[in-house]
């Protein structure tokens, strides 16, 4: 019995691979298992090579599979792709249909099974995917009935007889490979779990959740891959408490939606991917000059351009950062897992509100779209904190409020609009306290320092998340996705390594990070982009580049442990030569 395997499923887009995946999955979580699936899709609606794998463990897993050990395949195509990841005896699973062939050097094992003949023989040939769910079912010597109960959920608003027919599907499919099972090799039987209740969920859905938690109750957006989750999600859901969501035209909208409905006291968010940004930087920089509250999600993708925009990038960091014209107080966060993507989506929104910033939340593709399993949310640990915001009437025998007053901690005191007392002027020129444009010098500084000085020594509660010590052999430094490979990877070595999954990363957590830095004798920053940018971010704030080391990855597809693994030896056997 095997304490944890690689299923992968493949075929044409469009003809129930995602949803071949998603019942597999969701059924083996229900049982307890742990998960974590990324989906390898094209740009286009129909057609094209898709895939879904899906790494399955009796204990915690935040990263894809160093191989597979199933690869069930609709076409030719699949095997062509991906039959090279299978494991030595690894098995195929495949369709009958188009007479399936194997590279005659790879040892692995080819099992051909009428899928399509089987579905058509019960009704339709679009049970397919139940046909092969089930021969799954059986090669890894699971129970029929947790399948059947995800059968019964997903398909008996459909009716009884359809509910019927997909269990028949799955049985079918359940026999067939029973028949086979005396000419394989190998074991794929998973260890049993305790059964704990999990969560499973994309990492798109988290930051919906939190940001419903968080009190939201106006989103603007538009559709792009890979944040369109974000979207959905609310409208079936924010308009359940009272709140409304609006598709826009595009991004600028979007934006300038959002910084009016939280300019009149709504709590609201606008979510896009990298090309959005670059239409909403001016925008961005109206919340930072009047001081609105603004918070975005940016689901990062490949660019540049329309660029990649399935694939796993990590290359908004600079944009995020600097992207606007002039300077304004700005915070970019990033979740260190999609359980932390919750909690720190509902912070992002304490600290717009507190600071009167935009802030910027970024995740990207393998965090949003990848399912994986989760911890339960604590809702317990929700606190909404607004701010200085007013909402009664103010004592003021002034003819306007001082919107922008000169405050120590450069917070004004914000009252929305309508209330008593507190009617000021809004406009992206530089202003005065009251809000009406004024371009003086003396005003100008006065103005700028003050927006400035919000965040001068800004920190979050957990700036970042560390697993080692604060001495080290080396350091390993990323983000996101990232995160959770380097730490198996590092898990694999026996060496003194520490990593650091960084979740402030805008303004640069330097103080807290400097005992990690100065106490590791080299340091690593790994990432997916050209350039390294999180690299760059990390020589602008500290001074041991001779100790810096950067890798990064580029081509669309995320990072295996066995990589970092190899990664991380061919350093640490340099060192030790040198």
């Amino acid at each position: 019995m095997k304490e944890q395997l690689s299923w992968k499923v493949g075929g044409q887009q469009g003809e129930g691979i995602e949803s071949t995946g998603e019942i597999f999955s969701t059924t083996l979580n229900r049982m307890g298992y742990h998960l974590y699936s990324y989906r390898h899709f094209s740009s286009r609606i129909k057609g094209g090579h898709t895939n879904n794998n899906v790494r399955i463990s009796t204990k915690e897993v935040r990263a894809v599979s160093d191989h597979t050990n199933i690869l069930v395949a609709f076409d030719q195509q699949t095997i062509d792709l991906n039959s090279h990841e299978l494991v030595q005896g690894g098995i195929v699973l495949a369709d009958s249909k188009f007479d399936p062939k194997k590279e005659e050097n790879l040892d692995i094992q080819l099992i051909s099974i009428p899928f399509t003949a089987t579905a058509k023989e019960l009704g339709s040939q679009l049970m397919k995917n139940m046909v092969a769910v089930g021969a799954s079912a059986r090669l890894m010597n699971l129970e029929l009935q947790p399948f059947k109960d995800m059968i019964y959920t997903m398909f008996i608003r459909k009716g009884e007889q359809i509910v019927e027919s997909n269990n028949q599907a799955i049985l079918a499919g359940y026999n067939l490979m029973d028949e086979q099972m005396p000419n394989i090799d190998g074991d794929f039987e998973l260890e049993p779990t305790d059964g704990e209740s999990q969560l499973f969920l994309i990492g798109n859905d988290a930051i919906s959740f939190g940001a419903l938690n968080a009190g939201v109750r106006f989103v603007a957006a538009y559709p792009i891959t890979p944040a369109s989750e974000i979207m959905e999600y609310m409208i079936d859901n924010l308009p359940k408490l009272g709140g409304t969501v609006i598709q826009t035209e595009d991004e600028i909208s979007a934006v300038t939606m959002a910084i009016g409905s939280n300019y009149a006291g709504a709590r609201s968010f606008t979510s896009s991917a990298g090309p959005g940004l670059s239409l909403m930087m001016e925008s961005i920089g109206l919340s930072g000059m009047t001081e609105t509250p603004l918070v975005i999600v940016d689901t990062m993708r490949g660019g540049p351009s329309t660029g990649l925009p399935t694939k796993q990038e990590q290359s908004d960091l600079m944009q995020m950062i600097y992207g606007t014209h002039g300077d304004i107080p700005k915070i970019v966060l990033a979740p260190s897992d999609v359980e932390d993507a919750f909690y720190t989506t509902m912070e992002a929104f304490n600290l717009a509100e507190y600071y009167q910033v935009p802030v910027i939340l970024l995740s990207d593709l393998q965090m949003s779209l990848g399912k994986q399993s989760s911890r339960p949310f604590d809702q317990s640990r929700v606190e909404i904190n607004r701010g200085k915001i007013i909402t009664e009437e103010i004592d003021n025998d002034e003819d306007y409020f001082e919107r922008y007053s000169d405050e120590e901690d450069g917070i004004s005191p914000r009252p929305i609009p309508g209330v008593k007392g507190g009617i000021h002027h809004v406009t992206g020129v530089e202003h005065s306290t009251v809000g009406t444009p004024n371009e003086g010098a003396e005003n100008r500084m006065t103005q700028m320092d003050k927006r400035m000085r919000k965040l001068k020594d800004f920190t979050m509660d957990e700036p970042f998340k560390v697993h080692g010590g604060v001495e080290s052999d080396l350091l390993i430094i990323s983000i996101l996705s990232v995160n959770g490979v380097v730490d198996e990877a590092a898990e694999r070595i026996d060496a003194d390594i520490t990593t650091i999954s960084l979740k402030q990363i805008h303004p640069f957590p330097t103080k807290l990070l400097k005992p990690y830095l100065d106490g590791a004798k080299d340091i690593l920053v790994i990432e997916h982009n050209y350039s390294g940018q999180l690299h760059s971010i990390l020589k602008m704030n500290y001074y041991g580049h001779d100790r810096m080391n950067s890798h990064v990855k580029y081509d669309g597809t995320p990072f295996k442990p066995d990589e970092i693994e190899a990664h991380i030896n061919s350093i640490l056997k340099i060192k030790e030569v040198m």
